[in-house]
């Protein structure tokens, strides 16, 4: 007797069909084999299946039992499979009343009593459907949100076997899950910090502004305790409001990697990442046997955050430089490659030396000019070059610290940065993937960063005077286009490039 059910299986954050095919015969009684390149996961699923069917009073066949997984080229991974494995052995034994299962797509793990579990990949899966006109998903109730977000197919939420049984069975009995995905992406887009709660560093506070404003990188640099991570965990909270294209590309990469809050379904605010520095370099890109998302596609439309930056092994920070300047990140092995999305703005902090101390006007520094040198150069100048914008955060004075001045919230600044962004989409209207200032590409940059002649013997000076390379002169004409949108002015002019040059100083006290 012969069964078959479609499910999905996620290759990199896209999803693609799989038929999961039952035959039952009299080979060799009792054998159960799962076959069609399966992980342990996959493998371990007959026993789960077994037992499952058993506690829901269905009788297990007494024959061989053989399951495919085509295409059977690719290598599967996961728990998924257990749900339409069950159901294509329940059909072998007739019980769907002649019904076919090829316009359902089914997903769940099974407990041992039957119960139907969450799974990874679940929107992947609705979107796959969606392509190929599947009608219907059939997925676990808790993944159930995230699956109904994609318009056009119909998903039902099971919470156990027997209820997936009478699906088939009855379909006009059960309604499909309905969500308003603008109201989701409105509900879950609410930040619990605020720039508000930031005292002093006004100057950190304006290059944070520009940096949100042009899509660019940024470092900070200062002693211990002068508010770097707290500045640096509120740059989501001042950058454009995710779209919903945005915030489904988000999600599905969060749901692959297993890191999906199933309350909400959507990921609705940018992401915020901040790996440790013991991290590896797959943890930080991605990597593994079956290829999974690092931190960096974790961060994409939202903000990789690295504290103590020279921390970090160097090998680590080095693998960064694809995905700074590509968006994305490949990765290679034997038999295939995955690309990963990797749109982020890096953030990242360090102290300017060892202890820490180096140039505070309170305290002593104990560090010897080697000790520093050592202690910065482990961060390499081609790195630095493609961070935008370098910043120095002094240790906050008391009087600031405890001052009832009133600062400016985080809703203040986001409408500063979204007219900023809106002139920059207006400008790169027809240009392909190139929406802030941070992506214009060299030829982009001669058309729209034009500067006058007083503007182009300060630049000089500035490259000949730090020693900057050429893709730092490229970077200060981008930030000085942005500090120009901050300020509504359609020229270039003399006071934004000499604000852009500022925030390369470090350039000069540290790395020359």
């Amino acid at each position: 007797m012969h069964f078959k059910a479609l499910s999905a299986a996620v290759f990199g954050i896209d999803a693609y069909l799989v038929e999961v095919e039952v035959d039952v015969g009299s080979s060799r009684p009792g054998d159960f084999n799962v076959v069609g390149l399966p992980d342990v996961a996959v493998k371990e699923s007959r026993e789960r299946v077994k037992a499952a069917l058993k506690n829901c009073g269905h009788d297990f066949p007494q024959q061989s039992v053989t399951i495919n997984l085509a295409p059977a080229d690719i290598r599967k991974e996961g728990s998924a499979f257990d749900l339409p494995m069950a159901l294509s052995i329940l059909g072998c034994q007739g019980a769907f009343f002649g019904k076919r299962l090829d316009q359902f797509i089914f997903l769940g793990e099974l407990s041992l009593d039957g119960q139907v579990r969450s799974v990874r990949g679940a929107l992947s899966a609705a979107l796959a459907a969606r392509e190929f006109n599947i009608r219907a998903v059939v997925v676990p109730e808790a993944n159930a949100r995230e699956a109904a977000v994609v318009e056009g197919i119909d998903v039902f939420a099971v919470c156990t076997l027997p209820q997936a049984l009478d699906l088939i069975n009855a379909p006009e009995s059960f309604a499909p899950v309905r969500v308003d995905a603008r109201t989701m992406l409105d509900d879950a887009a609410q930040y619990a910090v605020d720039m508000r709660d930031v005292r002093g560093q006004q100057a950190a506070k304006r290059a944070l502004e520009v940096a949100c404003a042009g899509g660019h990188n940024i470092i900070f640099i200062g002693p211990p305790g002068a508010g770097k991570t707290m500045l640096a965990k509120r740059i989501p909270t001042i950058l454009p409001p995710m779209s919903l294209e945005e915030a489904i590309e988000t999600t599905r990469i969060h749901s692959v990697a297993g890191l999906l809050d199933d309350s909400r379904g959507l990921v609705g605010t940018r992401p915020f990442r901040s790996p440790h520095h013991t991290i590896s370099d797959a943890g930080l890109i991605g990597g593994g046997a079956v290829p999974r998302p690092g931190e960096v596609s974790l961060a994409h439309h939202g903000v990789l955050f690295l504290d103590e930056l020279p921390e970090f092994q160097r090998n680590v920070l080095e693998v960064m430089r694809q995905p700074l300047e590509d968006g994305s990140v490949t990765i290679s092995r034997a038999a295939t490659s995955v690309t990963f999305p990797a749109r982020f703005m890096l953030a990242a902090a360090m102290n300017p030396c060892p202890c820490g101390f180096f140039g505070d006007s309170t305290r002593d520094c104990h560090c010897s000019p080697p000790q520093i040198q050592r202690y910065v150069s482990k961060i390499s100048g081609p790195l630095i070059d493609r961070i935008d914008i370098h910043i120095e955060v002094p240790a906050v004075k008391y009087k600031e610290l405890r001052g009832a001045v009133a600062t400016e919230d985080s809703t203040l600044v986001r409408e500063r940065v979204l007219r900023a962004r809106s002139r920059q989409i207006e400008r790169f209207t027809g240009e392909k993937k190139v929406f802030a200032n941070a992506q214009m590409p060299p030829k982009l940059i001669r058309k729209f960063c034009a500067i006058s002649e007083d503007g182009e013997k300060m630049l000089e000076s500035a490259i000949t005077r730090l020693g900057l390379s050429a893709r730092a002169h490229d970077r200060i004409l981008k930030v000085a286009r942005t500090i120009a949108d901050l300020d509504a002015s359609a020229n270039l002019e003399t006071r934004h490039l000499a604000e852009a040059i500022q925030y390369r100083t470090l350039d000069r006290t540290y790395w020359a």
